[in-house]
């Protein structure tokens, strides 16, 4: 097993410890089996690194980093990878992108079941359903969700200093104050700017603007082609379609789906179609706005489709919709701070029964008006007043 010894100490020393995602700290690293889902290039890998190298700190036969895409399980499988790193005095195993190994849920049930001191994190594609593998999983497994960056992460990651996060009623009963606490440190609009065009996956920091809408589509191709061909072992002609759908989308969000249209546009069945979207929302790629009041099914019609962050719409899309964009990154910060998010009868969104309209500056209130508790959600300004919250302070919900 050296080689898999020497692939984990390549990765460590190559982390540091100068900016740690918000999940770091909320995560309950005790657990006997961790599961961290999130889209690529969230920081999963480097989450789990910098765990091993600054958190957790055992001795170098306790501890074992693994990627399953590693040539090693060409000719051995996980169970008796895991029995020798037991043997050996292996304590915490760590598998990164759990879901491009076969039979994944069995062999991690049969390692937690048969080896009860090992600990086991693994990181999987946001598509990945961890609780439908072919062993139930259920029981054993906590789950945490790391998505993109929010926008305070983008600054501190970026060297603007670092901000703490707020919860949406005291960023909304606050938000002058908070806004002018920020103010004192950062100019935020041009770096606003800058996070809708290319700031919300770490990449950013790694290469030049330039660069993103490039490396942005690559992932997208990874992952309908890879991630949701591992997941869902459907062929190229598939992948395809699920592109041209993603492409209909980019070029009119916020898209008002019509089924029949989209079916027969692209000669597949409707219930494809909301097989797909639903593929598409687990893989992090779309965003589904349901009626205040509906339940959600996997067959249910969302009323509006957003694609999941505005990197996407500037990957996609030359032009894409100014409007669109500011929605886009709303519904974004609300559904990764874990809130509730649904289409009112009035105004563009509803969270914890707060009716949101969402523009610029300029932006009336006439059609959230009237609603027991309403705000508009302005870009463009770097304060707010009253029910008027600039836009870009939502990006500090996490």
């Amino acid at each position: 097993m050296e080689i898999l010894y020497s692939y984990h100490d390549n990765l460590i020393k190559q982390v540091n410890n100068s900016f740690f995602r918000y999940l770091f700290k909320e995560i309950h690293w005790d657990q006997r089996m961790l599961a961290i889902k999130g889209p690529r290039g969230s920081g999963k890998t480097t989450l789990m690194l910098q765990y091993i190298r600054f958190l957790l700190q055992k001795p170098r036969e306790q501890v074992l980093f693994i990627t399953a895409d590693h040539y090693w399980f060409y000719t051995h499988n996980l169970v008796e990878t895991a029995d020798e790193f037991y043997k050996n005095g292996g304590r915490y195993l760590f598998i990164d992108e759990v879901h491009k190994y076969p039979n994944w849920s069995r062999e991690l049930k049969n390692i937690y079941d048969g080896y009860p001191e090992v600990r086991i994190v693994f990181s999987s594609s946001s598509a990945l359903d961890i609780y439908r593998g072919e062993s139930d999983l259920s029981r054993r497994v906590i789950t945490y969700e790391l998505p993109g960056l929010s926008f305070r992460e983008f600054l501190e990651l970026g060297g603007h200093g670092k901000f703490p996060s707020y919860d949406l009623v005291n960023l909304i009963q606050n938000h002058h104050e908070i806004a002018i606490d920020i103010l004192n440190k950062v100019q935020p609009l041009p770096l606003f700017k800058k996070y809708l065009k290319y700031g919300y996956l770490p990449l950013f920091h790694e290469g030049s603007p330039e660069e993103i809408p490039i490396r942005l589509n690559q992932t997208i191709n990874a992952v309908i082609e890879t991630d949701l061909g591992h997941i869902q072992e459907y062929g190229a002609g598939t992948a395809f379609k699920i592109k041209k759908l993603l492409g209909v989308i980019a070029e009119s969000v916020p898209f008002k789906p019509n089924i029949s249209a989209i079916a027969r546009k692209l000669e597949v069945s409707r219930d494809s179609i909301y097989s797909w979207f639903s593929f598409l929302e687990n893989a992090r790629l779309l965003n589904l706005l349901t009626m205040e009041g509906k339940g959600i099914s996997l067959l249910q019609k969302p009323e509006k489709v957003y694609l999941e962050n505005t990197n996407l719409a500037n990957a996609l899309s030359l032009q894409p919709d100014l409007g669109s964009i500011r929605e886009t990154f709303l519904l974004n910060q609300l559904l990764n701070k874990k809130i509730k998010v649904t289409l009112p009868d009035k105004g563009d969104f509803l969270a914890e029964g707060i009716h949101i309209e969402v523009g610029g500056k300029n932006k009336s209130s006439k059609q959230v008006r009237g609603q027991d508790t309403f705000l508009i959600a302005s870009d463009g300004i770097e304060t707010g007043l009253k029910n008027r919250v600039p836009l870009w302070l939502f990006g500090f919900l996490y």
